[in-house]
């Protein structure tokens, strides 16, 4: 488990008309952000998508944006390692959410041969990090991907699709700009993330004023998260966790990183304002039941990490049923077969 020392948490949309293929690296910006008030029928609105605009774009305008990026960047940096372990190069790459590149930067050119970065904060992709891969840097919202079917070998995400309103329409897009082969690799915030915040809070607010809103964002269950991408036209799938650990000198300072990372809450449902005291009681709370023994607290964020691969004659096919030879049941007998032959020697 990493522990790191010294984030409030994004949504999504229907397609939008495609971008001609002949004309991907002359865009800078596309018109993919979706328009005001927007939003796909079938979706629950849960998020309101134009503040979490707002806080991205606030989050990379501060003076030292890269003082916020540290769980980021890890996230991206083991993204890439899925990259790296996929034994082929991607000519064209896609990364959904993109931010400022946390996942361009630990890649290369001789893996990626041109990355796409699309993103809805224009500030973030002004302010992207340095890779030595040719990018294109596309304003678009999650929820309208401007690119035509069958476009990119690779698609990336890193914690962006928690955001989104219709995660399943978000992978079936995902899914449509994929080549015949492509692989789809992503990272996304899990259910137990800010469990220790989300606790604190829910205890003193009902403590305090009677009752509790919720105040970090819901997400999806792991359970969930293969159906949806065999749901949306993946096979070949993996879905695995993974814990990362951080800690703080208290709860003000986890959720001042929140804000700086641009992860705040943007759920309809929230609270706008939670009083003085209540707060104060939370952080102690806080402390009293998560402190470690230096007096740091610890802050969890439970990641997804999923792989998803789109159909292909050319990918291994399970045998038809009723074509195996032997059955489990024989299996158990390889072993007492192995002995025996060794003692005949």
């Amino acid at each position: 488990m990493l522990r790191l020392t010294r984030l409030w948490l994004l949504w999504r949309r229907p397609p939008a008309a495609g971008v001609p293929a002949k004309n991907l690296g002359l865009r800078e910006v596309a018109t993919g952000v979706s328009p005001p008030g927007s939003a796909s029928l079938r979706a629950l609105n849960i998020f309101d998508r134009v503040l979490k605009r707002k806080q991205k774009n606030w989050a990379a305008r501060q003076p030292e944006p890269m003082k916020f990026d540290y769980l980021k960047e890890e996230v991206g940096s083991r993204i890439a390692d899925r990259v790296y372990d996929v034994a082929r190069d991607f000519p064209l790459a896609l990364d959904v959410g993109s931010g400022r590149g946390y996942i361009a930067q630990h890649l290369n050119k001789e893996t990626v041969g041109k990355f796409f970065q699309a993103d809805i904060a224009e500030n973030a992709l002004k302010n992207t990090l340095e890779t030595e891969i040719p990018t294109v840097r596309v304003l678009a919202d999650e929820e309208f991907l401007p690119f035509r079917e069958n476009t990119f070998d690779l698609v990336v995400s890193s914690l962006s699709l928690h955001w989104v309103n219709d995660l399943p329409r978000a992978l079936e897009q995902i899914h449509y700009v994929l080549k015949p082969d492509g692989v789809f690799i992503g990272a996304m915030f899990g259910g137990d993330t800010l469990y220790e915040l989300r606790c604190s809070l829910q205890l003193a607010e009902t403590e305090r004023e009677g009752g509790f809103s919720p105040h970090v964002s819901p997400f999806t269950a792991v359970n969930d998260l293969g159906h949806l991408l065999g749901r949306a036209g993946f096979n070949t799938l993996t879905v695995d966790t993974d814990e990362i650990q951080v800690n703080y000198p208290g709860m003000f300072e986890l959720m001042e990183d929140l804000q700086g990372m641009g992860e705040s809450n943007c759920a309809w449902n929230r609270k706008a304002l939670l009083h003085r005291d209540t707060m104060l009681a939370a952080a102690a709370v806080y402390r009293e039941m998560y402190k470690n023994e230096d007096g740091s607290v610890p802050a969890t964020y439970q990641i997804y990490y999923m792989i998803g691969w789109k159909y292909h004659d050319s990918q291994a096919r399970p045998a038809e049923r009723g074509s195996a030879t032997v059955s489990f049941g024989e299996l158990g007998k390889i072993s007492n077969l192995m002995s025996q032959e060794k003692k005949s020697q």
